[in-house]
């Protein structure tokens, strides 16, 4: 059986090791967004889904992912599952998945989100806590 080890460096002037080695969270879902977008440049996909492709980002790079899976989507249908506001805000449909326990079971809910509550949605994102009339407005921003 024929194997293939990726080999990877995020630093000029080091040795390229094994993927498993040298890439951290970050790197990896940066890695594996850019696979992806790649292949699906050649490979006819209905959909594709990113599970938390954004796990180690920062916010700029996460708003670079978001720029690219904006471009993904103008040939394939992209979900993405975030908990990033950059990522969130730059889809065109926001569905948010809220869980409750009703007789003693856990049932997960998925609601469309209109733009008022995209925005609290990003707001709450932004801010982790009580939302500020400030988090609103970068929502806003960020919706644009």
């Amino acid at each position: 059986m024929d194997e293939v080890e990726f080999r990877f460096t995020a630093n000029k002037g080091t040795a390229l090791l094994p993927l498993n080695k040298a890439a951290s969270g970050g790197e990896l879902s940066r890695l594996m967004l850019a696979i992806k977008a790649l292949l699906s440049n050649y490979k006819n996909l209905p959909t594709i889904i990113f599970d938390e492709i954004d796990t180690g980002v920062s916010g700029a790079i996460a708003e670079k992912m978001a720029i690219i899976m904006q471009q993904m989507s103008t040939s394939l249908q992209v979900i993405t599952i975030t908990h990033l506001p950059q990522i969130a805000s730059a889809g065109n449909d926001h569905l948010v998945v809220k869980k409750a326990v009703k007789d003693e079971q856990t049932i997960s809910n998925i609601y469309r989100l209109n733009i008022e509550e995209r925005v609290e949605e990003i707001a709450q994102m932004l801010s982790g806590g009580k939302i500020s009339d400030a988090a609103r407005e970068n929502a806003r921003v960020l919706l644009q």
